[in-house]
């Protein structure tokens, strides 16, 4: 579990103006500190999964869930607004999970940030 949080950690504050906190007593990643793009969950209420929710952009959760559903799942609470659930329990393509939580960040990070994201990868 300690592991996999250090990666997804790695990969969401390399992000800019990216912030970390407990939320409902879960690892969650903001952008400025106030629109939550990830949370880390480890047996959430008891569901038995370590997992990822994600901010999706329209479409792509019905997309992942269909191309994989034992990766990929429809998270409680936020799964009625299009966010993602993902699997870190399934030997999960770390590559990917990393440009999950890009595109996570990328779909609620106002445009001055997303300047900056794509200036600072030119």
């Amino acid at each position: 579990m300690l592991a996999a949080l250090k990666r997804v950690r790695a990969a969401a504050m390399a992000l800019p103006e990216a912030t970390e906190r407990l939320s409902h007593g879960a690892p969650t990643f903001f952008v400025g500190g106030k629109k939550t793009f990830v949370m880390f969950h480890d047996d959430h209420h008891g569901d038995g999964r370590l997992a990822l929710w994600v901010a999706a952009p329209p479409g792509v959760q019905a997309a992942m869930i269909d191309e994989d559903p034992e990766q990929f799942f429809f998270p409680p609470y936020v799964g009625s607004r299009g966010w993602l659930g993902v699997r870190l329990d399934r030997d999960p393509d770390w590559d990917e999970v990393t440009a999950i939580v890009l595109e996570a960040y990328r779909s609620v990070a106002p445009k001055k940030l997303l300047a900056q994201l794509d200036a600072d990868a030119s």
